[in-house]
């Protein structure tokens, strides 16, 4: 048995050991939300009868409209071949009309124990997501091959971080901000190797990332106090105050953007460190200044696609609130000085500084280490 091969055996079981012993350390503490009195449970179902649909006639002003239907209930449990009466409540007729339950439809209800009524919870998709990601994950493996599929083994471990110990422990209340870490930790320390193995390239690129996740830490974690950033910046952060353990909302800020750009980091490290060492493995007998200068250059030609992606993806995610915020005012003051817009200009900011920063870090590293 080889030593990649030996790697590749170890780290997913390093990875499970870690799952397993962080999972059982947070979930120690009793999570935020779980009211056993007041539990809401989810069920699938498929929608067999409209019943009624009702507005209020004698108020103009109050458009909300409220769908009565039957349905029947189709996933697993006790209750399954039940037929249950349930309602969708809108607010605004056009979405009323693009969103209405139809006879046939597969969708989620909700059961409210406090008050036996089931509602909508919405349509069933994940089985469209899960037969794209079964696509997506083919692809891989006739394009990549060994290499896709480790790939995607190492993504599978770190949403598995994220579900399994990162979310039990911010709902237990542990510290947000070293959980976080640990996490880009554990993300460094197993994508790498299951990727490239434990080589040069790997030690090298695991520098570079860290010092760049490391800089977008801190710098957003201090600009976040400087510009008195509060959470709030969707519906989402108020119903986390709502919780029995207190949230802290500016760390989820935190762990959001650091997250986000650990991938980009790791992407810009790792392409800086493989580049390099395949000239060095050619032959190339470069020393010290050319190695680095020749990674800077891969950087900087990174960097112009890079940073593009960064604003852009973190544009988007915010285009509908730019949009509500543009549509009633025309002030670029108010709109740009908006806490959603502001987060979102930090996580681009810092992550492109981030990687910025692991550029002339991984380069440096590479250049001593591969000319030894």
């Amino acid at each position: 048995m080889n030593k990649m091969t030996m790697v590749r055996i170890l780290i997913p079981i390093l990875c499970i050991i870690f799952l397993v012993v962080g999972n059982s350390f947070a979930s120690r503490e009793p999570r935020a939300g779980h009211d056993d009195a007041h539990a809401m449970h989810v069920y699938t179902a498929r929608v067999i009868e409209i019943v009624d649909v009702t507005w209020n006639e004698e108020n103009p002003f109050d458009d909300t409209i409220t769908v009565i239907f039957r349905a029947e209930i189709t996933g697993r449990g006790s209750r399954r071949g039940q037929v249950v009466a349930a309602t969708q409540t809108f607010i605004g007729q056009l979405v009323f009309q693009d969103n209405a339950v139809e006879i046939g439809d597969r969708i989620m209800l909700y059961h409210d124990d406090f008050n036996g009524q089931f509602m909508y919870s919405g349509h069933v998709r994940l089985h469209f997501v899960v037969m794209l990601g079964l696509v997506f994950f083919g692809l891989m493996l006739l394009f990549a091959r060994a290499k896709g599929l480790n790939a995607m083994l190492a993504l599978g471990f770190i949403c598995a971080a994220i579900f399994f110990v990162m979310v039990p422990a911010v709902l237990a209340g542990r510290n947000i901000y070293v959980i976080t870490l640990i996490i880009c930790a554990y993300a460094i320390l197993s994508t790498l190797p299951m990727v490239i193995g434990l080589n040069k390239k790997a030690y090298a690129a695991m520098l570079g990332c860290a010092g760049g996740v490391a800089l977008a830490a801190i710098l957003f974690f201090t600009m976040a106090h400087i510009a008195q950033l509060t959470g709030f910046v969707d519906h989402d952060a108020t119903w986390l105050t709502m919780l029995d353990n207190p949230i802290d909302l500016r760390g989820i800020l935190f762990a959001g953007v650091v997250l986000g750009a650990l991938g980009a980091i790791m992407d810009v490290a790792l392409s800086i460190s493989s580049s390099l060492w395949e000239v060095r493995q050619a032959g190339e007998k470069l020393g010290f200044r050319r190695l680095f200068a020749s990674g800077m250059t891969i950087g900087q030609d990174m960097m112009g696609t890079m940073l593009n992606t960064l604003i852009l993806a973190y544009i988007g995610s915010s285009l509908s609130w730019i949009i509500l915020i543009s549509a009633h005012s025309t002030s670029f003051t108010l709109l740009f000085n908006a806490e959603l817009v502001i987060v979102e200009l930090l996580r681009a900011l810092v992550g492109s500084m981030g990687m910025l920063f692991a550029i002339p870090l991984t380069a440096a590293v590479c250049g001593w280490w591969y000319d030894r």
